[in-house]
């Protein structure tokens, strides 16, 4: 294993070890969307005992890119990492027999490679993105693993800034992590949108149907409007009927890639239509389910009540 940069290779600011929380609760964190520093604080506080049987605090990198793009999720782990973290493969823990890509796996091969990853339900997993693209792919991991019952979820608002902060990544063949025995759970449904549903809220607003749900569609703008192509052959751009086009990369800052702030993603989602009553549904959708999550963060991270599902396997 390579090491890039390690904690005493920062000069310009103070080290972690010199800030310090001795708390044991400083493995927790009081919000779902957290901070490089905080995670950093945590992680130094809380160093990783592989015997312990208690929740431990494990990065988990989710990093996936678009079948147009030459890298992989895999290959960039192992250029840049957050040391200890472990690879969420989207493209692996999936449905096999689907003819859709990364539909949501069945739950024992969901605990099957949980446990592979040596992570136990009791741990607390941080998930986080790629460097270069700061918040794709990471919600739809952190989302996963909400879906099939994993209490302990954060999500690190992001790597791009941890490595700009200096704080401590690796890089090379990541160590290999003792196996576990994570417990099967079902997936919790009422937080998934199928085919079926979506398609008759389709045909109603077809018909000039009204109701309480609404479908937010994060693709971007052209593919929405069926003027730029799908990323996936043979596959035409458009949008569902009565669909509202809310772009995940308008909800994340295009210099720090971070997702904004609430009181920003708030006015955003308002301008585009988003209802915000607590009894508006909100279905959200991509192209196959992955960034429709980024508008999930956003709704939560904005103050906007109200049930959300993700259609899995969206527009594809």
């Amino acid at each position: 294993m390579s090491f890039i940069r390690t904690l005493s290779a920062r000069s310009a600011r103070p080290t972690i070890s010199k800030l310090r929380v001795a708390s044991p609760m400083s493995s927790r964190f009081s919000t779902y969307v957290i901070t490089p520093s905080q995670l950093a604080l945590a992680l130094d506080a809380n160093p990783p005992v592989t015997t312990s049987t208690h929740s431990r605090i494990v990065p988990l990198s989710a990093e996936w890119f678009l079948p147009t793009d030459p890298r992989t999720g895999h290959s960039e782990f192992q250029k840049c990492r957050i040391p200890t973290a472990r690879f969420f493969d989207l493209d692996d823990i999936k449905d096999a027999a689907s003819p859709y890509p990364h539909m949501l796996p069945s739950a024992p091969v969901f605990a099957s490679a949980m446990g592979k990853l040596g992570i136990r339900r009791a741990d607390t997993v941080v998930v986080y993105d790629s460097p270069s693209l700061g918040i794709f792919s990471a919600p739809r991991a952190a989302w996963t693993l909400r879906v099939f019952g994993h209490e302990k979820v954060h999500l690190l608002n992001n790597f791009k800034v941890w490595v700009e902060e200096g704080l401590p990544i690796e890089a090379g063949t990541p160590e290999v992590h003792e196996q576990t025995v994570y417990e099967v759970v079902a997936p919790d449904l009422r937080m998934v949108a199928d085919f079926e549903e979506v398609k008759v809220l389709a045909e109603m607003r077809l018909e000039g149907g009204k109701s309480d749900v609404q479908l937010l569609d994060a693709r971007p703008g052209g593919r929405f409007k069926g003027v730029d192509p799908e990323p996936r052959p043979g596959l035409s751009s458009g949008h569902v009927p009565g669909a509202i086009s809310v772009p995940f990369s308008d909800l994340v800052d295009p210099v720090t890639k971070k997702l904004r702030s609430g009181k920003e993603l708030r006015e955003i989602l308002l301008r585009k239509g988003v209802d915000p009553s607590e009894g508006v549904e909100k279905k959200l959708m991509c192209g196959t389910g992955v960034t429709a999550v980024v508008i999930e963060t956003a709704l939560d991270l904005a103050g906007i009540p109200g049930k959300r599902v993700v259609y899995d396997g969206s527009w594809t």
